[in-house]
């Protein structure tokens, strides 16, 4: 098996004091920027098998774009009527919004170039069900629309239909099929990005995991630190194409005129982590405690937020160095930290640096990395956790944190 790449090969986090309340800001606030997003997941049909995924993954999803500062609207297994009225709800809330985003999982169908998703209850017995039934994609995108600067909209909803053939067959309209068609791309704002978990007419896997291979891989890459939406779909489309042996191949219409990121970290602000301590008071000055004696300061609630971002591993076990990890991350899943770090990096460890120095190099050589050297860098994840968080890293969080966990084992 190949070892993964890595794109930051490493280096040591220098820790410098007091709070990390700075550090909390530029990982979970988003800007100035106001984000409203649409979240929608269908998987209980009433005249059609019920999906297994799309209700997870819209709520995975939801879970993940509250985490980058979006007010989310969503819901989940919703009839006609309730999907009427939640777009109603984005449409009031969307207005003047600086980025809109709408992700739907479930299932969908075209006709006649025109694409329509399908609520719980849809039934589809004629060609009158697509006004009274189904919901089109247009009308949602209108809403989103109004004022706004910068539009994403993240479909997968290309699962085969049967309510599509349905359609086709005992209403004799031509046309009707579960792939979705081309979205055309106004101009208006700063752009729109339109991405769909298969290409045009073609149709997309529920996945036999958690989550569709589309919705895992946008799970993974739309909230990476400093990468640009139109660099994760790259991403999302890579790993689907290679999680589905090629089956599946996501597509992307966009036309942006400014580069959109989600997740912004200043790579140049110092960490600071630890507890603030209270400062001594002046002889005969007077001091008053203003709240009880047990209150968490600012500070460690801080630091206590950032602690709930560190993802899990999927294993309570000892982590050893070249032993296969159970990291809870397919890309990486099975391989060793000594696997790991001798892949080649994706892009520069240092800013500016020049290409002939690092690319199609490997992690271990530019770096002099051995066991001890990564042992080190490993003790400091241990001992200052949030500091998993300080930098991105394309194989995930999850590799940091099985670092930090081999250094409390002593770096066996």
């Amino acid at each position: 098996m190949s070892s993964a790449p890595i794109a930051f090969c490493g280096g040591m986090f220098r820790i410098a004091g007091l709070a990390a309340l700075a550090l909390l800001v530029t990982l979970t606030a988003a800007s100035a920027e106001r984000r409203v997003a649409l979240v929608l997941g269908n998987s209980q049909y009433q005249h059609a098998a019920p999906l297994a995924n799309p209700a997870r993954d819209g709520q995975a999803m939801a879970d993940r774009l509250k985490d980058l500062g979006f007010e989310v609207v969503s819901g989940f297994d919703l009839t006609k009527q309730q999907t009427q009225a939640t777009v109603a709800q984005f449409a009031k809330q969307v207005r003047g919004a600086d980025i809109a985003l709408f992700f739907y999982a479930g299932h969908g169908l075209q006709v006649a170039g025109k694409n329509y998703l399908l609520p719980v209850d849809a039934a589809l017995e004629d060609e009158t069900s697509l006004d009274f039934e189904a919901v089109s994609v247009d009308f949602i995108l209108r809403q989103m629309s109004r004022e706004t600067s910068i539009r994403l909209v993240f479909l997968d909803a290309c699962r085969d239909n049967p309510l599509a053939d349905v359609l086709a067959k005992s209403a004799g309209i031509k046309g009707a099929s579960s792939g979705l068609a081309e979205i055309p791309i106004e101009n208006g704002g700063a752009g729109t990005l339109v991405a769909f978990a298969a290409s045009p007419n073609q149709l997309a896997y529920d996945g036999s995991g958690d989550h569709s291979p589309f919705t895992t891989a946008l799970l993974q890459h739309i909230g990476e630190a400093n990468v640009s939406v139109t660099e994760a779909m790259n991403r999302v489309t890579s790993d689907v194409f290679k999680a589905t042996a090629g089956k599946q191949r996501p597509w992307i219409n966009v036309s942006l005129t400014t580069e959109v990121v989600l997740h912004k970290v200043d790579l140049n602000a110092p960490l600071i982590v630890g507890e603030a301590s209270a400062p001594q008071a002046e002889a005969g000055s007077e001091t008053r405690n203003t709240g009880p004696a047990s209150a968490q300061t600012d500070d460690q609630l801080a630091l206590n937020a950032l602690r709930e971002k560190i993802p899990k591993l999927a294993t309570d076990g000892p982590i050893f160095f070249d032993r296969p990890v159970k990291f809870g991350d397919a890309a990486i899943d099975g391989k060793s930290i000594a696997q790991l770090i001798k892949g080649q990096p994706l892009f520069s460890p240092v800013e500016g640096l020049d290409k002939s120095v690092w690319q199609g190099k490997h992690c271990d050589g530019c770096h002099e990395w051995n066991e001890a050297r990564l042992c080190e860098q490993a003790k400091n994840f241990a001992a200052n956790d949030v500091s998993i968080l300080r930098l991105q890293h394309p194989l995930g969080t999850r590799f940091k944190v099985a670092l930090a966990r081999w250094a409390q084992g002593g770096c066996k």
